[in-house]
């Protein structure tokens, strides 16, 4: 029986792996779960699976939560430091990490000190602070285990322990609902249509990246820090059907690749079970019924912000800090139609021209940058 934390228990991969820790519950203990506004939806999962503690960032709905939970003797903390105390709670096998956004980067780095497994659905944490916390895992002699259906992908393809074996990765990208579309067809789309992905049912943040290939280019500096790879070793390639989630190339030549139909449950379900595999009752792949796959270059003079995260990791230091804290802030303020879609790029392009970058930057360096970016997006749109 392991004794499993959520971060961000309320969001799409947290509402997933309870999907999936409900249909095996002779395998998953529930413990800890955190959530954000949605304090209805928290409060039903944890009278459902009676966990020892619940944290949610906000003090007011925290005390709510308390009064509402009190007669399950069921502990509620609150804010940054309700995150960090869940991520230490002692009764933690694995801590998943599915929060969106940098809120993630100090209760990761909590569970990693105190020795637990990571479960990793949290971009930001490897984006911003990567180098700073695969040392802390090696360090600490501990398994972090991508949940993110491509660097599933990759972990599950790669059958050596000798770097020097593998050529290269290769990420499949679904090229999200604007594929095929030139610059001149995309000035005026709405967030609704950025919305709309045609394989993964994902949350808002996360589909927005999708739509301008934002996410694809975090997930290459992911890669990067997971599997120790240099830039020019990580591809993207564009694939439609999302089928193949992704693929390691070795020196001799051959591919491995993970294949499997478009649900997050199966990565999760493999994060949370790895080094074996369960039976589950998601339907499985068909090729045949699939009849083909098909592979394109990614365009880059449409979707301008997977350059740019080429770029921040090639510069190094803080600038993957600052594209993300800035694309971030940009996401939201489309979403909330106070920006067009092709300001998130153009916008986080000058805020990374104009950062004076911090090389071997440390988590206060990484949070500062992060802080210095948000600022600087709203001076420069005079929010």
């Amino acid at each position: 029986m392991k004794n499993i934390g959520i971060l961000g228990s309320t969001g799409s991969i947290g509402t997933q792996a309870l999907d999936v820790i409900r249909k095996n519950r002779d395998l998953f203990n529930i413990t800890a779960l955190s959530g954000n506004n949605n304090i209805d939806l928290l409060e039903m999962q944890a009278i459902e699976f009676k966990p020892d503690i619940v944290s949610v960032f906000d003090k007011d709905n925290a005390d709510i939560l308390k009064i509402k939970l009190k007669p399950y003797n069921i502990k509620v903390y609150s804010g940054m430091e309700g995150l960090i105390n869940l991520a230490k709670y002692e009764n933690i096998d694995i801590l998943l990490t599915s929060v969106v956004g940098m809120i993630g980067l100090k209760p990761t780095m909590a569970a990693i000190e105190t020795g637990k497994t990571i479960a990793l659905a949290n971009k930001e944490t490897l984006v911003t602070a990567g180098s700073i916390v695969m040392n802390k895992i090696k360090e600490k002699n501990i398994n972090l285990i991508p949940v993110d259906s491509e660097h599933s992908a990759i972990f599950q393809s790669i059958t050596t322990d000798s770097k020097k074996e593998i050529n290269k990765i290769i990420l499949t990208a679904s090229g999200g609902p604007f594929r095929g579309k030139k610059k001149e067809d995309l000035l005026n789309i709405s967030y609704k249509e950025a919305l709309k992905h045609p394989n993964w049912d994902m949350g808002r943040k996360i589909s927005i990246d999708s739509s301008t290939l934002m996410n694809k280019g975090l997930e290459v500096i992911e890669a990067k820090w997971l599997f120790d790879v240099d830039l020019e070793n990580i591809d993207v390639v564009v694939h439609p059907q999302s089928i193949i989630h992704s693929m390691v190339e070795y020196i001799d030549g051959s591919v491995i690749a993970q294949l499997g139909i478009s649900d997050m449950r199966i990565p999760i379900q493999y994060a949370l079970t790895y080094p074996h595999r369960i039976k589950n009752d998601i339907m499985k792949l068909d090729l045949a019924q699939v009849s083909k796959l098909t592979f394109e270059k990614p365009d880059l003079q449409t979707f301008p912000s997977l350059e740019l995260a080429y770029r921040a990791l090639k510069e190094g230091g803080t600038m993957s800090s600052v594209l993300n804290a800035s694309n971030e802030i940009l996401v939201e303020l489309f979403l909330k139609e106070k920006i067009k879609f092709y300001d998130i790029p153009n916008i986080t392009e000058k805020i990374l021209d104009i950062h004076e970058n911090i090389y071997n930057p440390n988590i206060e360096d990484v949070l500062y940058s992060d802080n210095w970016a948000r600022v600087k997006v709203k001076e420069l749109l005079n929010i």
